[in-house]
């Protein structure tokens, strides 16, 4: 169902029958796949790329229904799923190895990578387009087969990119595109992390369903990358720049309705400027257009009812228990108005708990060490911020907090292809991006020549 209501989409519904397949044929993909030259592989992705920007208006349409998604925000999907695809061409010539000095005579002894066969890709909805790219780029760049299970929320995006990769060329069987019912999903998704074909598992989404998978894997000795939940804070010295940092926390809060794995959550400012800041927070969120997404606002609808409820009630307990709601806080169906709570403390939900909504929660601090106290006060450690004029100092405090990603005077919602993303704690574990996929993705084999005759002791 769409977030405006009506059907969004119908798509087929998988069953534990059809999963089985997808598993199998993906196995008799790999074998061609990796064998493929490096050369055919890269001229496959980049050409992926191309009929992905090719599909642009269908992915607007597409996540504009499924998920509320603004304009805006699809077409920037787009973008950056398409240097994804690109980054991961570049990719195909450096899965390198390398040969390691031996004690034993006469041998040589290297270590090599290898790709490790099925892989199993579990995307979520709030960024379609680049967290399905994400968990299927790096996987065939190293040679592997993807069995892709699309979101039950957004399977007609998903669908554009599986389209996409046929159109460029990618061999039958490489990568085998599910679709099931929400009732069916865990069934199904169980069945083939259980598979003994399936090799690897990537999974996006929430920290829930992250354990629950980890848990699967576990159990059958799967490797598997998490990329989860976040609070991600953003903290501002007395001695930042506030325009700055007010215009990175707003684009960090707000972008997507705040539905991003790496918003802004927790903003942790320093008290001499707090007041300073939250002013010119309230102002800019203030100036924020909210609506129907085919109007393009900057603040679409969230995903649904019930995460707008979820929302509204999340910043109703703050202010009962002591927080100032200093804009914001409007709620119709699934739309939520860009909102600013000051004054949250330890204790209260909004403090803990990922909002995955378009609130700012403003926790004031005496001095740089409590901010990285407070910065530290969560389960979660994926994205994070400082703002200060002092480099040197931003540098230090950044090494002290904990999180898979930190930024000096930017925003924390920041991505790019070839950069090595992923979190911490609750946050996850592994890295997709870059060289670091590549880690991820392949084998680790050793393998030895002997040129010499050995000399045994028996």
């Amino acid at each position: 169902m769409s977030p405006l209501g009506g059907v969004a989409t119908r798509a087929a519904a998988a069953d534990l029958e059809d999963a089985l397949q997808a598993v199998e044929a993906a196995q008799r993909g790999f074998e061609a796949w990796s064998e493929t030259p490096p050369s055919v592989r890269r001229e496959v992705l980049w050409k992926a790329a191309l009929a992905l920007e090719a599909r642009r208006e269908a992915f607007v349409e597409a996540m504009t229904r499924e998920t509320g998604a603004t304009p805006g925000w699809a077409h920037f999907n787009v973008h950056l799923a398409a240097g994804m695809f690109k980054e991961a061409a570049a990719l195909t010539t450096q899965i390198t190895g390398e040969v390691i000095p031996s004690d034993r005579p006469g041998t040589l002894a290297f270590a090599v990578r290898q790709p490790v066969g099925v892989v199993l890709s579990l995307a979520p909805w709030n960024a379609p387009v680049i967290l399905g790219v994400r968990a299927l780029a790096t996987p065939l760049a190293c040679g592997n087969a993807v069995v892709f299970k699309a979101s039950e929320i957004c399977p007609r995006t998903h669908a554009l990119i599986a389209e996409a990769l046929e159109e460029a060329g990618l061999p039958p069987g490489t990568v085998n595109f599910l679709t099931t019912a929400p009732e069916e999903a865990p069934r199904v998704v169980e069945a083939l992390i259980a598979h003994p074909l399936v090799r690897r598992v990537n999974f996006t989404g929430s920290t829930r369903t992250g354990r629950i998978i980890a848990e699967l894997a576990g159990r059958h000795l799967k490797p598997v990358l998490l990329e989860l939940g976040g609070k991600a804070p953003l903290l501002v010295l007395k001695d930042a720049d506030l325009e700055a940092a007010a215009q990175a926390i707003a684009f960090g809060a707000f972008a997507n309705q705040g539905q991003i794995c790496m918003s802004t959550e927790r903003v942790v400012v320093e008290e001499p400027v707090a007041e300073a800041l939250v002013d010119l927070l309230a102002q800019k969120a203030a100036r924020l257009t909210v609506g129907p997404p085919q109007e393009a606002p900057v603040l679409g609808c969230l995903v649904d009812e019930r995460a707008a409820e979820r929302v509204a009630e999340l910043v109703r307990e703050a202010v009962e228990g002591g927080a100032r709601l200093v804009t914001g806080g409007r709620r119709e169906g699934p739309f939520f108005w860009p909102t600013v709570v000051d004054g949250v403390r330890p204790g209260m939900r909004l403090y803990q708990e990922e909002s995955f909504g378009p609130v700012v929660a403003v926790v004031r601090v005496k001095d740089e060490a409590e901010a990285v106290r407070v910065a530290n006060d969560t389960e979660y450690g994926l994205s994070a911020a400082i703002f200060t004029r002092d480099i040197a100092k931003g540098l230090k405090l950044a090494q002290k907090i904990q999180s898979g990603i930190c930024h000096i005077n930017g925003p924390t919602v920041h991505d790019e292809p070839q950069m090595p993303f992923g979190g911490v704690k609750a946050s996850g574990f592994g890295r997709f991006g870059g060289r670091a996929g590549i880690h991820e993705f392949t084998e680790l084999r050793w393998i030895t020549i002997q040129t010499e005759p050995l000399q045994y002791p028996f």
